[in-house]
């Protein structure tokens, strides 16, 4: 366009109406007569102004993706924080449980047999004067524990107390070479002295050498004079194995502990012995045996088959 004196006219006038849009729209506010005209304006440039920024704002777009990435970043870690956290409570949840279920299962054994118990969590196993299989547990004569108390735990023996400081307490398991305890075998009252043999089964010497015995059977404590350093009727084990040899003066038997002696935790020690012997009370239910279904099978002849059920091959005919 040419700078004439027409051309500066037109751009003076088209500056005057531009300033008095702007003054009306100011001044209209919300109900602006052009609000319309911006958003339709803004409909129809706003994608197009969005991808220009795009283009020539790469410095503004990296700090965003930066910024967005780091928040992602920080929300990824506390989830796998969260994640680390609530697998340890459900860690923790589960071995409460298994504590609790212990628990529950040893003062069911102890009201069987009215034991007066004190519990005790193991907190050391071994002990500093040689190999003997021993544990340590978190009671002690502070707590009116003392030395030839009987320890047991819900699936019977544990051993007896031998050594007993302020706070805490050793037990020598049953299953300890050095241990011995007397049984009485559960139905026929045979008496016997069971030992242990460390990993293997408990070796029992029964007193009767004739004693009719068999496998599955099962065994209690005998239990000591005064109850030192062992009550009556608690479970040992089940015979897992007879000796053959027979006629003897005794009878050797062998039999797997009721009780898992290399994962002890929950314990009780008895404080107070039963007012009278429980016998074969404490023992566990004995499983019923489950039926096994039997199958019988019909054969059903043939209607082809001959009478006299024997079959014959045909003859080609001459």
């Amino acid at each position: 366009m040419r700078d004439t004196k027409e051309s500066r006219l037109l751009l003076v006038l088209l500056i005057a109406i531009a300033f008095a849009l702007i003054t009306v729209d100011i001044r209209g506010g919300e109900d602006s007569p052009v609000d319309g005209a911006r958003h339709a304006a803004a409909t129809v440039f706003g994608p197009i102004e969005n991808g220009v920024s795009a283009a020539v704002d790469p410095v503004g777009n990296a700090v965003a993706a930066i910024r967005d990435s780091g928040r992602r970043h920080d929300r990824l870690a506390e989830l796998e924080k969260e994640n680390a956290a609530l697998k340890a409570k459900l860690g923790s949840d589960d071995r409460s449980r298994s504590r609790l279920k212990q628990l529950d299962s040893m003062l069911k054994t102890a009201g069987k047999g009215q034991y007066g118990i004190k519990g005790a969590q193991v907190i050391a196993i071994g002990a500093a004067q040689g190999f003997s299989w021993t544990i340590t547990i978190d009671v002690g004569a502070n707590d009116g524990i003392k030395r030839d108390m009987t320890v047991l735990n819900g699936d019977g023996l544990v051993g007896r107390v031998t050594t007993v400081g302020p706070e805490t307490a050793t037990v020598l398991l049953a299953n300890d070479p050095d241990f011995t305890v007397g049984t009485r075998l559960e139905g026929s009252d045979e008496l016997g002295f069971a030992s242990g043999q460390g990993d293997r089964p408990l070796r029992v010497e029964l007193l009767n050498g004739k004693a009719e015995v068999k496998k599955g059977d099962r065994l209690v404590t005998f239990g000591s004079q005064a109850d030192k350093p062992f009550v009556p009727g608690v479970p040992v084990g089940v015979v897992s194995r007879v000796d053959p040899s027979g006629g003897g003066l005794t009878r050797t038997l062998y039999v797997t502990p009721y009780v898992g002696f290399t994962k002890l935790d929950i314990v009780g020690v008895v404080v107070q012995a039963p007012r009278k012997d429980p016998r074969d009370t404490v023992l566990p239910a004995e499983p019923r045996p489950v039926p096994t279904p039997t199958v019988t099978v019909t054969v059903t002849p043939s209607a082809e088959a001959p009478a006299d059920g024997r079959y014959q091959s045909e003859q080609p005919e001459q």
